[in-house]
């Protein structure tokens, strides 16, 4: 491990929005998948709370390394598996609960040698998995069009077009902070109290880098097959396009497809799949935002799965963005 990753294993790691989960789906027994295990703060509030065994996912081979000190002193409590949550029904099957705490972690974000954060200078990487093509690979052979398209639909950037034609100028690019100047070189200055330039542009990379869209809705439906009836999912997002895609997607599995028109015969839809458990999204509270700022764009919904068979699901239809060349 590097004196990097050391340094960042030593700072503390908050759970979002641990308390409302545990509370939603006490009384937590059986056992649990954590598909985004990080630094390990669910799988202990988990553990705490009663499950007798969690399976921890992770396709960051960081995380499992910075775990490994602590991890052994719960036995066979614990058990770990590299790799993405869209596939976790291979991993476990009649779970009774799942958790997914979407996005970057904070330890990917305080490690500058990650390259996912524009306030510190390090390679162009943004890769979770640490492997594969970097947003350096992305930034600097894709065209105009395609980054534009990146930049607007994965980071809602109203400023697409004009960011795009700033970077291909600005190319080659290696470092955070080159990439970070040359969103910012084309953008007004931010007043005090708004965000970083690039905060929307760094955000839609990494999501384009390591396909995030994609994998939720394929982690959503692995999440569908590995639940036994009666199971609990509860899922984190931290964006609108997350947390639009994780509402459609309960609300798709209540079943009931509705009429054309009031006149028509009543239809049935399929059977549902879920049950809500959370009627909106929960956010956090006060005291969470003041021992914890990262958590204010934090959303918990959750679900109980149903007996009835898995279904596949249309991306678009949960409001997925998908792009040329990541078709499902």
């Amino acid at each position: 491990m590097s004196r990097a990753a050391a340094t960042a294993s030593d700072a503390p790691h908050i759970p979002v929005l641990l308390r409302p989960l545990l509370a939603a789906v006490a009384p937590v027994a059986g056992h649990w998948l954590d598909g985004t295990f990080g630094a390990g703060g669910y799988t202990k509030g988990l553990l705490a709370a009663g499950a007798d065994h969690v399976t921890g996912v992770d396709r960051d081979p960081l995380a499992f390394a910075m775990a490994a000190p602590w991890v052994a002193g719960f036995g066979d409590k614990i058990s770990l598996q590299e790799g993405v949550f869209s596939k976790m029904d291979a991993y476990a099957q009649d779970l009774d609960g799942i958790v997914l705490d979407l996005g970057v972690s904070s330890m990917q974000l305080d490690l500058a040698e990650r390259g996912f954060s524009f306030m510190r200078d390090g390679p162009l990487d943004m890769r979770m998995s640490q492997d594969g093509p970097t947003a350096a690979d992305l930034v600097n052979s894709a065209s105009e069009a395609d980054l534009a398209d990146i930049l607007f639909h994965y980071g809602e950037e109203r400023a697409s077009r004009r960011i795009a034609r700033a970077i291909l100028a600005a190319r080659p690019l290696t470092r955070t902070l080159e990439l970070a100047e040359a969103v910012a070189s084309c953008l007004p200055r931010p007043k005090p109290g708004q965000s970083h330039p690039a905060t929307r542009s760094f955000q839609a990379l990494r999501i384009a880098v390591n396909d995030e869209y994609g994998e939720l809705v394929g982690g959503l439906e692995a999440a569908e097959r590995a639940l036994k009836p009666g199971g609990l999912l509860a899922v984190v997002t931290f964006h609108s396009v997350e947390d639009r895609i994780v509402k459609r997607f309960f609300q798709h599995g209540t079943g009931g497809a509705g009429n054309a028109n009031r006149y028509a015969p009543l239809s049935e839809g399929p059977e549902a799949t879920w049950e809500p458990v959370t009627k909106k999204a929960v956010g956090p509270d006060e005291a969470e935002l003041s021992e914890n700022p990262r958590s204010r764009s934090a959303r918990l919904r959750v679900a109980r799965r149903t007996a009835a068979p898995p279904r596949a699901n249309d991306p678009r239809a949960l409001g997925a963005p998908v792009l040329p060349g990541k078709r499902r």
